[in-house]
């Protein structure tokens, strides 16, 4: 009677519990970051860059269209080609889009006729002042100069040995030989005293001022007898030996731009070209705001 009993059958049930839930939203929460951050990257570009480079960056990434060419050579095994008709390409090169972006051009492209003329004329105005501004710094240094001749006893009797004008260079200071005196010993580089004074009170006059120097040396078309030592030569070793001047009586080295003799190339007085006056140096202080054209004045 055992055996009619049915067998009993137990199953055991694992519930599951509470674990990890994955790693998955690590992965989403990383593709937002990486979303926000190319977000603001965007916001940065557009905020940065000028219309052109917004155009060549557009173009950068626009989809390029193939070549219909069918072949590089024009054969049945010719490459396929991604250039012009006959311009084969290598299998293993890979198609790229090259985009060129334009520097900037400071606001200028597309500037109305209106507005170039304004600008213009607002920057010739400033020119102007700034042009003004050095005339009178040049007229004042002028007026210390003849003052500085006037009240010096040594220095009297030399008014008619220093021309002062402007010239399109800038303000022009010549030291002029008369017949009865004259600047350098005969046939030589060697300033007499009362020259030398004078040029330390032109340097003292123009030591505050910014504009750098040209010094140039003239002679008359007299020729002595020096052998190869010529009017050139001589008017060389006079415009330096009137640089040295200068720097003693205290000029800056680095005011002296150039330093140059021009023979008797250049008289003062055209028509007599043996006159004494032709002998000269001339300082010119040179200019740093352009001359402007009279129809932009």
């Amino acid at each position: 009677m055992a055996d009619d009993l049915a067998p009993i059958i137990v199953k055991k049930i694992k519930k599951g519990g509470h674990g990890a839930h994955g790693g998955a939203w690590k992965v989403a929460y990383a593709d937002f970051v990486t979303a926000m951050m190319a977000f603001f990257l965007l916001l940065w570009l557009l905020n940065v860059t000028t219309t052109e480079q917004k155009e060549g960056l557009a173009d950068y990434f626009a989809p390029t269209t193939a070549s219909l060419s069918q072949s590089g050579a024009g054969g049945v095994m010719g490459g396929t080609s991604m250039q012009t008709e006959g311009a084969q390409i290598s299998n293993l090169g890979v198609p790229s889009a090259v985009s060129s972006i334009s520097p900037p051009d400071n606001g200028r492209k597309g500037e109305s006729e209106d507005a170039r003329k304004t600008r213009e004329m607002e920057e010739a105005e400033l020119l102007e002042k700034l042009r003004k501004i050095e005339e009178a710094s040049f007229e004042q240094a002028r007026d210390q100069i003849r003052q500085a001749i006037n009240k010096d006893p040594e220095l009297s009797g030399l008014k008619d040995n220093i021309i002062i004008d402007m010239t399109p260079e800038g303000l022009r200071i010549q030291i002029v030989d008369q017949f009865n005196e004259s600047m350098f010993e005969s046939g030589s580089s060697n300033i007499t005293p009362r020259i030398q004074s004078l040029v330390g009170k032109i340097a003292k006059s123009i030591e505050e001022l910014p504009n750098s120097l040209s010094i140039s040396g003239h002679t008359d078309s007299s020729s002595f007898n020096g052998g190869d030592y010529s009017n050139w030569e001589l008017s060389s070793d006079r415009a330096n030996a009137s640089r040295r001047a200068l720097l003693d009586a205290g000029l800056k080295p680095d005011r002296i731009e150039k330093v140059a003799g021009r023979a008797d190339t250049d008289p003062l007085i055209a028509d007599d070209p043996s006159n004494p006056g032709n002998r000269r140096i001339s300082i010119i202080l040179l200019r740093e705001t352009p001359v402007l054209p009279p129809n932009l004045k």
